[in-house]
Order: structure tokens, then C-alpha cells, then sequence
């Protein structure tokens, strides 16, 4: 299944990470970092298929080295809070061999970063899947935030520009200091850069699925920006999808589970209202009478003719049945014309999009709060091992303590600079309103989905009214266009397991 996943973030001193580090991770490498007087071992990591580093014409010859690279970009930036590197993650396509992949990812690369003057170290990642899981080649690509000078040297992120007065000087604030912008010397940062990036990726890919005759194409645009109306699932990444191919099954997973189910239930209800409008205008364009006939009236005609065509008085007792349960709902819902029956799917159409309004705020929530929670998972796994880590008195055994507990501690820190906005004044965290929140969510959304199901088959109700009254309808015209001809020949084929299976 083609699928679009591309995002970009930034690898942060502030939040406890390293380029080296990160490096060294991605291309399944044991690298020293200088920075911290550390080693980073990844030599264990499996699923690395090959990795490689794209040097623009300026940059010297020995950033072909990893350790190198990343030592000297490290060197570069001396704050404590420094934003060190991008950081890609893109989805390949498991519809193209693994060769083509790799080929897609360094034409995106060399066309789109390394034609910026952007160093690239990339990796192309294929994770095992013996346990029958979904093949999830992806490939990861780390590139100095600081660009490299005419003269191989490390330039500038960022220059001052000054605010001037009406004269053309200098403004100072109240302190005495000139008053100035920081602006980036370079667009990589930029959304609008970013948003040109996925969609030249996608138009890369989508070249691909055409060459080789295959109709499954990818989009880099929301679902909003697409006009479609569904609710977007949640990014599971390896470890879930890896738990679930086990039969685990993960919070995650379960939502993206009513999220398809409701949106197959919201697709499956807006194409038979589109195909039943449709049907219903042309069918108003052909009855050029001056009274239209009843539905009851057409369902009776419908009725006549099934009777004198039936072989058997089963038969002709199934039809009444069928046409007597037809009337009932006809009747309850005081559905009398063809104009009735389009305002009441009107009313079906609006209550569908008001669900899936609903439906989508509380699975939006629900991620936020299950990341919250997750999040304090993390702190709460972290903090102890951060205490003792800052209570080691000798710098040597600090760093090999912080080391060994990389991983944890930067989640510890990620934890902490999200959870940072919801602690109180005592240091504690809404833990509990959170779970109970979630649980509620949870409860309320699977009560959405229960009340989706039945307009759904109130929808289906009506598609066999049209069914039924159709043959009526196009007769009552007197002619019948080509056109409306071709339509009901069309539909036939589809709503026969669908009356089938109602009647």
C-alpha cells in the first residue's frame, strides 16, 4: 500500500541530544563525541541496508568521515541550547525493490538538499519482518542546520538586521541596545521550503508508480488540504506496528481502528447520498409532467409488475412483504416525492458530517492526552536516573553514567519539555484528571460510532427504495434519455448485493 510519511525535526543540545550521537545511530556505526568525551556504540543495530555521506562542492574532502563531520559541526556551535541538525524521516515505497528505493532517495536527496549547498548523512533503513509484520523501509537523513562557505568553513545560521527610524538610523530600546531581527541566512527552515520538499518527494515517487503501470499514487497534502473527508490516523512507527503483527494490541492501534472504521462508514454513506442526488436530479429532469407520481404510487407500480412476472404465490407474498416494509418507512418518515426523499437525505448527509466533526475532535484529543500520558511515563522513568546522574560528584563517572543511560535520559528530557506547561506549583503532574479524561474519551467516541451505524443503514433503506422505484421513475418520463439509461444499467451491477442483502 503506497503510503506518505516525510517529516523533518531538529536534533537539540536543549533537550539532551547529539549529532554524533544520532549519527551514529542511523548509520549503525560506534562514533566518539568529542563534544562530550563519550563513545556511541550502534554496531548492534540491525536493518541498516547501506549509508552514505553527499558533500557539496565547498566542503571539505575529510567530511566524508562520520566521526569527522559531525565532530567539527558540533565544535561549531557552542551554546548549551544549540539546534545542531535536521533531521529527515522518510517513508519508501514497498511497491519498488529495495535498488529503486535507494535510487529514489538519493535523487530526492542530491536534487532537493545537496543542490542547496546542505551536507547530507543518509541511511537507508529496512527493518527485519520474519514475524510476518508490513515490510517498513524508510530512509533517515541528518544535515547541519550551519551552512558551509565559499571557503569550506562553517558560515552563518542567522545575521542581525537592524530596525532604522524614518532617518535611516539605528533604533535603540531602553536599555541603550540596538533593536534588530535575527533572519536566517539560509531557507531550510522555512514551511514554505519544507512544504516544497514533500511535494517534490511525492511527484519523485508518483513518477516511479506510473513508469511502472501502477495505479496507487501518494500525496504530500493533508486530508483538508484534499478535500477529503476523513479522519486522519495516527503514525504508529516500528514498535507498534511490530507488536500488533504479534497480536499485541496497543492503544494506538485500537484508535486506528475506529478511526477506519468510522471513516468507512462515513465513505461508504456520503457515495450512496452523492449516487442517490445524482440519480434523484436526473430523474427530476425527466419527469416533465405536471403532477410527479408518489413514491407510494411508484412503489405500488413496482409492486403490480413484480406480481404479474411472479411464478408462484411465495413469490408474490415475498414481493408484498418487501413493498409493505418499503411503505411503513415511507409512511414513518413522511417521505411522499422525490423532493421529500432528497430533503431527507439532506438531513442523513448533515448528521454524518456532524459525527464525523465529532468523531474527529475527540480522536484529535485522544492523541494529545495519550501522548501526555506516554510523556509522563517517560519522566517519571527518567527522573530518577537524571537525580542520581546530577548527584555523581566526578565528572569522569558522571559522563559514563549519563552514557549508559542515554536513552532514557533523552526521553527524560523530552518528557520534561513537554510536560512542562501542566506542572503545578508542587512539582506534580494531572495524571489521573488525564486518565479519566482518556478512558471518557474513549467511551464517547465508541457511543459516536454506535450512532454512526444506524444512519448508515437508514441510507442503505433508501438505496432500496431507489432500487425498487426506479424502473417507475424513468417510465413515468414517457422517454428515456440515453444518459439515464447508461446510469441504471450502471447501478444495477452495484446495489443487487446491496437489495440482496436487505431484503
Amino acid at each position: 500500500m503506497a503510503l506518505f510519511h516525510f517529516s523533518v525535526t531538529q536534533v537539540k543540545r536543549s533537550v539532551g541530544q547529539s549529532a554524533i550521537a544520532s549519527a551514529a545511530y542511523r548509520a549503525g556505526e560506534k562514533l566518539y563525541r568529542e563534544y562530550y568525551g563519550e563513545v556511541s556504540d550502534y554496531t548492534r543495530k540491525k536493518g541498516v541496508v547501506t549509508a552514505d555521506i553527499l558533500l557539496p562542492p565547498q566542503a571539505p574532502a575529510e567530511y566524508k568521515d562520520r566521526q569527522t563531520l559531525w565532530n567539527t559541526a558540533e565544535k561549531a556551535e557552542r551554546g548549551k541550547n544549540a539546534q545542531l541538525a535536521y533531521s529527515f524521516d522518510i517513508a519508501l515505497q514497498n511497491e519498488f525493490s529495495l535498488d529503486e528505493n535507494i535510487a529514489l532517495a538519493r535523487q530526492f536527496l542530491s536534487e532537493h538538499l545537496l543542490s542547496r549547498g546542505m551536507v547530507i548523512d543518509y541511511a537507508i533503513h529496512e527493518p527485519d519482518t520474519e514475524d510476518g509484520g508490513i515490510p517498513n523501509p524508510h530512509f533517515h537523513a541528518l544535515c547541519p542546520i550551519r551552512p558551509i562557505d565559499e571557503n569550506g568553513k562553517w558560515g552563518m545560521k542567522q545575521h542581525r538586521v537592524y530596525e532604522l527610524d524614518e532617518g535611516g538610523d539605528r533604533i535603540r530600546d531602553e536599555a541603550g541596545n540596538y533593536v534588530f531581527n535575527a533572519v536566517p541566512t539560509t531557507d531550510w527552515g522555512s514551511p514554505e521550503t519544507l512544504e516544497a520538499w514533500r511535494q517534490a518527494w511525492a511527484e519523485i515517487c508518483n513518477t516511479k508508480f506510473a513508469e511502472k503501470g501502477l495505479d496507487c499514487r501518494i500525496d504530500n497534502r493533508s486530508y483538508a488540504r484534499q478535500g477529503i473527508d476523513l479522519i486522519p490516523t495516527k503514525h504508529e512507527g516500528p514498535t507498534v506496528r511490530a507488536m500488533e503483527a504479534k497480536g499485541i494490541r496497543t492503544e494506538k492501534g485500537e484508535l486506528n481502528r475506529w478511526i477506519r472504521a468510522t471513516n468507512k462508514l462515513i465513505r461508504e454513506a456520503k457515495q450512496k447520498i452523492a449516487a442517490l442526488f445524482s440519480l434523484l436530479k436526473e430523474v427530476k429532469v425527466e419527469l416533465a409532467k405536471p403532477r410527479e407520481p408518489t413514491l407510494i404510487e411508484l412503489l405500488n407500480a413496482e409492486l403490480t409488475e413484480r406480481n404479474a412476472g411472479a411464478w408462484s404465490n411465495r413469490a408474490k407474498v415475498g414481493n408484498l412483504k418487501n413493498a409493505s416494509a418499503l411503505r411503513s418507512y415511507l409512511t414513518a418518515h413522511n417521505l411522499t416525492t422525490v423532493d421529500d426523499l432528497m430533503d431527507y437525505m439532506r438531513t442523513l448527509d448533515a448528521k454524518i458530517d456532524s459525527l464525523k466533526a465529532a468523531s474527529k475532535s475527540k480522536s484529535e484529543r485522544i492523541k494529545e492526552v495519550d501522548d501526555l500520558l506516554r510523556m509522563t511515563e517517560y519522566y517519571a522513568e527518567g527522573k530518577p536516573v537524571y537525580n542520581k546522574m546530577n548527584s555523581i560528584k566526578f565528572k569522569g563517572g558522571r559522563e559514563k553514567y549519563q552514557h549508559e543511560n542515554e536513552a532514557v535520559l533523552r526521553r527524560f528530557y523530552m518528557a520534561q519539555q513537554k510536560l512542562k506547561p501542566f506542572l503545578s506549583s508542587e512539582g506534580k503532574l494531572p495524571i489521573t484528571p488525564w486518565r479519566k479524561e482518556l478512558a471518557s474519551l474513549k467511551q464517547e467516541y465508541e457511543a459516536l460510532q454506535i450512532e454512526m451505524k444506524p444512519i448508515y443503514a437508514e441510507v442503505k433503506q433508501l438505496w432500496t427504495i431507489r432500487y425498487t422505484a426506479e424502473r417507475d421513475w424513468i417510465n413515468s418520463a414517457g422517454k428515456i434519455s440515453p444518459r439515464l439509461k447508461n446510469m441504471s444499467r450502471s447501478f444495477d451491477s452495484v446495489l443487487v448485493s446491496e437489495v440482496i442483502s436487505f431484503r
